[in-house]
């Protein structure tokens, strides 16, 4: 009699069909991520998952660097593409899609072979095994990491966006840090010759030693702040160094002279929380976490009761004897474990996502205010010093110098007003370096993410597996 293997043939098909479904697309959903943080940002990211890629990268990153001094969008260009992080951040697209690949496929059939001897005759036993309750949860199954693989976008998207404001704003404190130094250097240059004026001076006796002392003493502190200033300097460009993920020879880039131009008028952005609950991504990926979870929760649920259900075809053979066919089903059966840990478990993180997703709509709600107030704020002071306190600065200066040539002021009376006029020009640079570093700051606060938030988050993601129990 020969063995029936219908059942264990229909049970492999299926296993088959169904682990077909599932595939790896051409580009782990990057195209969606580059659109989202193009629109965001007005730079688009590139991952480099080859050989090719890196040297595509690499060869964009040196023309962008050799082509003059490096704009603030030539910065978010290199940090969207070179910055070590945000690469091992777009590998969790991948990830998540290998979830979601995996899912939509059943666990591998097994075979068992059994041989023993009894008073000389031999007993073969044989068996195919079918995990039935995995075939069955593979729509479930599919269905969540689709969420989870929506999710990881969402959230690779927002650090992406994270870190192009983070280099924008970078970017204008090293240019304005950089022109610091070069308006301090001309400080101490008029303290340098104002000190030198009064050493002569009082060596011939034109001059006390309390005024000599005077003006070398602010010299002396003069130096000590350019020395600050320089450090400082280099401080803000080694960040944007850091952002952009450069190295060896690229270190030797070009920053602007100075910042640009305060624009005309200011932003004016209607409905600004209803913006941000719109199109921050970190809001979308709040939500979407929660629906993951929800979706969790409905696994865990259908899945509590009973854990395995297995069916094996079986075939057994002996000496002498007919073959035998049959099937055996495994259920384990709930009488220690009913699965209710599993489903409050579920049902807790879930109220957990939920919840935060609510701290973090608020948090944007916030943020987004308080971020829009900065600017308007960073808007007018420099706005104010460049129509103000610059310009009055400016005629002082001019009017001092008459009165040096109609020799009603002393020299040294003349180089005091000229250190001032320079931190007239130092003060406004540093409200305009406000301004932009504001102005990047609420765009991100808009459209990406919280403006001092960091990293992509997958903990929830690990939750919301162990939650559904697989």
């Amino acid at each position: 009699m020969r063995p029936n293997y219908k059942p264990a043939a229909l049970a492999l098909a299926a296993a088959l069909v169904l682990g077909g479904c599932a595939g790896f697309s051409k580009d782990s959903g990057f195209d969606s991520v580059r659109t989202a943080v193009q629109e965001r940002t007005g730079a688009a990211p590139r991952w480099a998952r080859s050989d090719q890629d890196a040297a595509d990268i690499r060869a964009t990153v040196a023309r962008t660097l050799s082509s003059g001094a490096l704009t603030a969008d030539g910065a978010v260009q290199i940090a969207l593409i070179n910055n070590p992080g945000l690469q091992a951040t777009y590998a969790e697209l991948g990830i998540a899609e290998a979830d979601l690949v995996q899912a939509g496929r059943m666990r591998n059939p097994g075979y068992s072979f059994g041989r023993s001897t009894r008073g000389g005759e031999i007993e073969i036993e044989r068996a195919f095994i079918v995990d039935v309750l995995g075939l069955l949860a593979i729509p479930l199954r599919t269905q969540i990491e689709r969420r989870r693989f929506a999710l990881a976008k969402t959230r690779v998207s927002a650090e992406a966006t994270r870190v192009a404001g983070d280099a924008r704003r970078a970017h204008h404190a090293a240019v304005a840090a950089h022109e610091s130094v070069k308006y301090m250097r001309d400080v101490q240059a008029a303290a340098d010759a104002s000190a030198d004026l009064a050493r002569r001076m009082a060596a011939v006796g034109n001059l006390s030693r309390l005024d000599q002392a005077r003006e070398q003493l602010f010299y002396a502190e003069t130096t000590a702040q350019l020395a600050r200033v320089m450090q400082a300097s280099l401080s803000e460009r080694e960040s944007l160094t850091r952002l952009m993920g450069l190295q060896g020879e690229d270190l030797a880039f070009r920053l602007p002279d100075r910042l640009p131009d305060l624009p005309k008028a200011a932003r004016d952005v209607a409905d600004l929380e209803a913006v941000a609950l719109k199109q921050r991504l970190d809001v979308q990926a709040a939500m979407q976490d929660a629906e993951s979870l929800a979706s969790s929760l409905g696994l865990t649920r259908a899945t509590g009761f009973v854990s395995v259900l297995e069916f094996a075809y079986r075939n057994k053979s002996e000496s002498g004897m007919p073959r035998q066919n049959g099937y055996e089903i495994e259920l384990r059966l709930p009488i220690f474990d009913w699965g209710e840990a599993r489903v409050a478990r579920a049902e807790r993180t879930y109220m957990q996502a939920v919840s935060r997703a609510a701290e973090v709509a608020v948090r944007a709600r916030s943020e987004v205010r308080e971020s829009y107030n900065a600017y308007r704020t960073a808007y007018d002071l420099a706005r104010h010093y460049r129509e103000e306190i610059v310009p009055l600065s400016k005629r002082i200066s001019d009017e001092n110098v008459l009165r040096y040539n109609g020799m009603l002021i002393s020299v040294f009376e003349l180089l005091a007003d000229a250190r001032q006029q320079v931190a007239a020009a130092n003060a406004y640079i540093e409200a305009l370096r406000d301004f932009w570093i504001a102005e990047a700051t609420l765009t991100l606060a808009l459209t990406g993410t919280s403006p001092g938030a960091s990293g992509n988050g997958r903990a929830s993601t690990v939750q919301a597996a162990d939650a559904a129990g697989h």
